[in-house]
């Protein structure tokens, strides 16, 4: 009898006050929907480096004639054979090397056409222009700084690269993404808790004769408080529904489907379903614990029991 009176308080609740419920699911969805995808993205961006970083090579660039001339890491001239036999010999004792790769200048020149040949640039391009270069894997990609002061100005050597730079600035920019993601979730839960207790204080308050009258006759405080706190709470779950709605739809239609991401950019290695699954249970949970509290909390200010 009592579970049927409250779950009757509940359905009355919410019926007086249906816009401003409204307001709450709304606004719960589009926090959790925030809160779940910027969880999802710091996933994506870990299985990003974990992929890529285990690819990124150390080049080290030598010297040829045309830079000779103009660069002054080349001052001495271009580089010659006993030179990179030195530079070979040295690489393959380095602990931190995992394998050397070595490219020559008619390789660069391939590779180079390969990818521009379309480019006019590319038929002004000669192969004694292009740079001989060692491609070295290692074993730990934070370890470049080894290869950097062995090689830097060394003769013959023009330039050390590490491609893990180039990609520390694309993790950057996406992780700087994902923290105004995070801002703007968080302005969405403060606006949704906002909603909750303003809905929760309209709701006893059009329902004081009520609970005035519980409190004469002896019924405990929780007895009274719990259809509004019920009510916050099925408001918050059917907002974190929505939410996990939203994120499915999304991995379907933009990594799978629709856009199709997946098929699209083959060198990116897109996060699972096994990601975006995990992550449900948990938008549910702070769906229900969220609002719940609020009100709890709102109802102790505003509701005297």
């Amino acid at each position: 009898m009592r579970a049927q009176f409250v779950l009757s308080e509940i359905g009355v609740g919410l019926r007086r006050n249906l816009t401003m419920t409204f307001a709450v699911i709304v606004s719960v969805a589009l926090s959790l929907a925030l809160f779940g995808g910027s969880l999802l993205m710091s996933d994506q961006v870990n299985q990003m480096k974990g992929y890529w970083y285990d690819k990124v090579n150390v080049s080290i660039y030598l010297c040829n004639k045309s830079n000779a001339q103009s660069d002054p890491n080349c001052a001495k001239g271009a580089v010659t054979e006993d030179q990179k036999k030195t530079i070979t010999a040295d690489l393959n004792k380095m602990s931190v090397v995992q394998k050397v790769t070595y490219e020559s200048q008619d390789e660069a020149y391939k590779h180079y056409k390969e990818q521009f040949g379309d480019t006019p640039l590319a038929s002004t391009i000669t192969p004694d222009q292009m740079q001989e270069s060692y491609r070295i894997k290692l074993k730990n990609p934070e370890q470049y700084k080894v290869i950097a002061s062995a090689f830097n100005g060394r003769d013959g050597v023009q330039s050390v690269q590490d491609q893990k730079g180039i990609l520390d600035n694309l993790f950057g920019l996406l992780n700087g993404m994902n923290w105004a993601a995070r801002a703007v979730m968080s302005l969405m839960l403060v606006v949704a808790l906002m909603l909750i207790v303003n809905t929760v204080r309209v709701s006893a308050f059009s329902r004081r004769r009520e609970t005035g009258i519980m409190r004469l006759v002896g019924a405990s405080g929780f007895y009274i408080q719990a259809p509004f706190i019920m009510e916050a709470a099925v408001a918050g779950v059917i907002g974190g529904g929505v939410a996990c709605g939203f994120l499915v739809t999304a991995r379907y239609f933009i990594i799978d489907h629709g856009l199709a991401l997946s098929q699209k950019l083959n060198l990116i290695s897109f996060i699972g379903w096994d990601a975006v699954l995990t992550k449900l249970p948990l938008i549910l949970a702070t769906s229900v614990l969220m609002p719940a509290l609020a009100a709890f909390f709102a109802l102790r200010k505003y509701l005297k029991v």
